[in-house]
């Protein structure tokens, strides 16, 4: 099938980080800032995981939603709507009270904006697919999670600062809001792309859309990308419980706050980058398993390390620049994968996939923390990618002859 599409003119892929920044807040904001303050409150571990599942459960749908942004409105208008939705309620989610009685409110209130910076991210997705170059897709994968992880750390830690230091406490997620709204500022800079899959019937436009994605499916590309996301492979699980553990380190809101928040963000965002232009360089399917393996390794040595502030300090930062390269990994197999047409369902049916995974690792971890304790979420957090990695590497191995077998396959693996 042919790409159905008009390019874009090519941008900086450092654009992407600003047009990714809401998805991250959002993020950051349940997972820093919430999770500390209802562990505080006397909420438990798995209740929390519950809550950042919860979180990360309207990413696994964005291949519903997808298809809406790929045939109505354009991708700046969709963006400018579901950022300006997200940040609404990011806001109003400030002014419930933290206490242990309004967590089923919480869950509501999480899950539904997550929903709004869903659509903002698929919007995002589809304009950088058609304004990088096949060149540029390493990089543009990394540029756009430094806005995720980024936007993630420093949102989420900026705004439990800003919880211990200010006593109106609905100042935080105001601000984090009214960031989310201005993000749309970068949208002057990138021109709307053409897209011809659009048809005159809604429903035409969006079978073209389901062609799009079922052609992306049959390629060796679309086939192996699913495979990589569908595993627990990069997934980083353990960095959305840090807020909810970091009590066994003796670590205090403040130091929290700073690693987990805005220091690990940057240092996410510099992993990022350089995890990106790696990912230009070599295979980007081995680059993202390389990545797990490391994930791992530094996993293990936090679980073996001292129970102390400073080795929370350490491992914390290590582990924010380690996802840094996961994520830019992510991206750039995704871009890879998709080319352009549908885009923004295309790249979503992957991101749902990789959330999927995450979702699942999350509780598994979560569980595992409840019930024996942060050493064995660490060991948890080490082994299942691990595994994931091994059965990658033999579904890899077992589909190699069928897609290189054969004159339609030579043709399928040509057109991505």
């Amino acid at each position: 099938m042919p790409q159905c599409v008009k390019p874009a003119a090519s941008v900086h892929p450092v654009l992407f980080l600003i047009l990714f920044l809401p998805m991250g807040m959002a993020n950051g904001y349940v997972v820093v800032t919430l999770g500390y303050l209802l562990s505080k409150a006397g909420v438990s571990v798995d209740a929390i995981a519950t809550l950042v599942s919860l979180s990360l459960l309207p990413q696994t749908w964005k291949f519903i939603g997808a298809p809406l942004v790929d045939a109505t409105l354009d991708n700046k208008r969709w963006y400018v709507i579901s950022a300006a939705t997200g940040g609404l309620l990011i806001a109003a989610t400030a002014f419930v009270p933290i206490v242990s009685a309004n967590l089923l409110l919480f869950d509501a209130l999480v899950f539904t904006f997550n929903v709004a910076v869903s659509f903002n991210a698929m919007a995002a997705d589809s304009l950088m697919a058609y304004a990088t170059t096949p060149e540029q897709k390493g990089r543009a994968g990394g540029w756009s999670q430094a806005g995720n992880l980024g936007g993630s750390g420093l949102g989420g830690g900026a705004a439990l600062w800003l919880t211990q230091h200010v006593a109106m406490g609905w100042v935080a997620g105001a601000a984090l809001g009214t960031m989310c709204i201005l993000s749309s500022l970068a949208l002057i800079f990138v021109k709307e792309p053409v897209s011809l899959h659009r048809a005159e019937r809604l429903a035409e436009s969006l079978l073209n859309v389901g062609r799009d994605v079922w052609s992306v499916a049959r390629s060796p590309k679309g086939f192996l990308a699913l495979a990589v996301l569908i595993l627990p492979i990069s997934v980083g699980a353990a960095q959305n419980l840090w807020a909810a553990v970091a009590g066994d380190w003796h670590a205090s809101g403040d130091v929290v706050a700073l690693v987990n928040g805005a220091l690990g963000g940057v240092i996410s965002m510099f992993g990022c980058v350089i995890g990106g232009w790696i990912c230009d360089q070599m295979d980007r399917k081995t680059a993202i398993n390389l990545f797990s393996v490391i994930l791992a390794l530094s996993a293990v040595a936090m679980a073996l390390a001292p129970r102390t502030q400073e080795m929370f300090v350490v491992f914390t930062c290590l582990y924010a620049f380690i996802m840094g390269f996961c994520y830019a990994a992510f991206g750039a197999v995704a871009l890879e994968a998709i080319g352009a047409g549908a885009a923004a369902t295309k790249y979503n049916v992957l991101a749902s996939v990789a959330n999927l995974a995450t979702i699942y690792l999350t509780k598994i971890e979560g569980w595992a923390q409840t019930r024996f304790g942060s050493t064995a979420m660490l060991w948890t957090e080490a082994l299942v990618p691990i595994a994931g990695t091994c059965i990658f590497i033999l579904i890899a191995l077992a589909t190699r002859r069928f897609f290189v077998a054969g004159p339609a396959a030579g043709a399928r693996a040509k057109s991505y």
